[in-house]
């Protein structure tokens, strides 16, 4: 039986979420990125000798690379890679990852996610970002124009891009309507170089829900 199917009941999700903790030196990840590295839910406890395990080889260098500031220094990052599953499955991955604070502001980690886009994989980012924005703008609904924005700056489709949507405003208990809005206006407010527009972006996903009041 298909290791998916056993796993999600047919409905695989391509989205899910970690947390490195400096004190301790420990992971977490949600159960859709277990799942994507072909475990079941609770049945490993992720480490960062096991996710460097998973690596494609052409890739690990870079990962390793990435792995060793967010362990030492927790910095933000943002990487496209390969991972292989432990049924020797390749899947394309997007994480993105952006510093944990606690209630004093210390940071004490990483927290961040992945997006599982191995059916949708392209490599064809789109170079022009003011052009891409200048058609956001354009666009009727504010949900489109946060689909448009994730596509541009991740090379995603549509459909994975409103799975993060999704994902943020469930994990944020904010909605998703106004969780696009904050997202569309810092984006087309602010103007990132293009080198920096990556970690930029990454930066604005996981903290556009900050300024936003949660219903009572």
């Amino acid at each position: 039986m298909d290791s998916e199917q056993v796993f999600g009941g047919g409905q695989v999700q391509r989205v899910g979420s970690f947390r490195f903790f400096l004190d301790g030196q420990r992971w977490e990840w949600s159960d859709p990125v277990a799942q994507m590295h072909g475990y079941r839910p609770g049945e490993v406890t992720p480490t960062t000798e096991l996710l460097l395990s998973h690596k494609h080889p052409e890739d690990q260098p870079h990962v390793a690379r990435v792995l060793d500031r967010t362990v030492n220094a927790a910095e933000p990052f943002s990487s496209k890679h390969r991972i292989i599953d432990t049924t020797g499955k390749v899947r394309q991955v997007v994480v993105v990852g952006d510093r944990m604070v606690d209630d004093t502001g210390q940071v004490i980690g990483t927290t961040g996610f992945y997006i599982d886009i191995t059916d949708s994989y392209r490599s064809d980012v789109k170079d022009s970002v003011d052009g891409q924005v200048a058609a956001l703008s354009e666009s009727r609904a504010v949900i489109e124009q946060a689909k448009g924005a994730l596509m541009l700056v991740y090379g995603i489709p549509a459909a994975r891009a409103f799975d993060v949507l999704t994902w943020r405003s469930q994990e944020t208990n904010i909605r998703l309507r106004i969780l696009a809005e904050q997202i569309v206006a810092r984006f087309t407010d602010s103007k990132p170089d293009a080198a920096g527009l990556r970690s930029w972006f990454d930066h604005l996903l996981l903290t556009a829900h900050d300024s936003v009041r949660r219903p009572e």
